[in-house]
């Protein structure tokens, strides 16, 4: 059984090819980095890195050991955490507005489930009208969504300008109605009168009734 402060070390050192940084990193003197490894070594019964004056690197063992280590460290901390009782466990059932699932968030979720393995996620991939509606029904228990100017509901995360999307504005007509393509949680006159007179005002133009194209994806806008 290798000692995990031991592992540690080496996966520091290994990070960082250097015994004096990996020191500071972990807040322990050279000669205490030097003495894991060495006792890792002795422990492993191989030589794990090649070092001179110079340079730190990894031989053909430490590679492997490197492979192995990082699957050992997390399962030693998971297992700390259960023991804590701190260790996060059950379902959470979220839901997300496609465009940010086209963003970082997979890469956001697939590091939560790294480390909380004992998290059963459910994700919902939708528009955010129709993921806020799952949400006060409580079929949802956490939602990341965008809202409209003037609703102040949950935690705002982030800010962003509401823009129109189109051809170049110089080949609108302004003696013809101008073609819109909404989502269909927006259809409504009642829930979007509030874009008419900007709408208007941008492109001195008319709208025409109805929408001209309903895309309930962002591929199909």
């Amino acid at each position: 059984m290798f000692d995990p402060n031991l592992l540690a070390t080496f996966v520091t050192v290994a990070k960082a090819r250097s015994f004096t940084e990996a020191g500071r990193r972990l807040g322990l003197q050279q000669s205490t980095v030097s003495q894991h490894v060495r006792r890792l070594e002795e422990a492993a019964s191989r030589r794990l890195f090649l070092r001179d004056t110079h340079s730190v690197a990894l031989t053909a063992d430490g590679e492997a050991m490197l492979g192995l280590v990082q699957g050992i460290l997390e399962a030693n901390e998971r297992a700390r955490r259960y023991f804590a009782g701190s260790e996060l466990r059950g379902r959470v059932r979220f839901g997300a507005s496609e465009d940010f699932v086209q963003s970082r968030l997979p890469e956001v979720l697939r590091e939560f489930t790294r480390v909380h393995r004992a998290v059963d996620l459910e994700l919902t991939v939708g528009l955010s009208g129709g993921l806020l509606e799952t949400l006060d029904a409580g079929e949802l228990d956490l939602v990341l969504a965008k809202r409209r100017p003037g609703e102040d509901r949950g935690q705002l995360v982030r800010r962003e300008k509401l823009v129109w999307l189109g051809s170049d504005p110089a080949l609108a007509d302004p003696d013809r109605p101008l073609p819109l393509i909404l989502y269909p949680n927006s259809g409504s006159w009642s829930r979007i009168a509030w874009l008419w007179e900007d709408i208007s005002s941008t492109f001195a133009c008319r709208i025409r009734p109805p929408v001209s194209v309903v895309a309930d994806r962002v591929g199909g806008l």
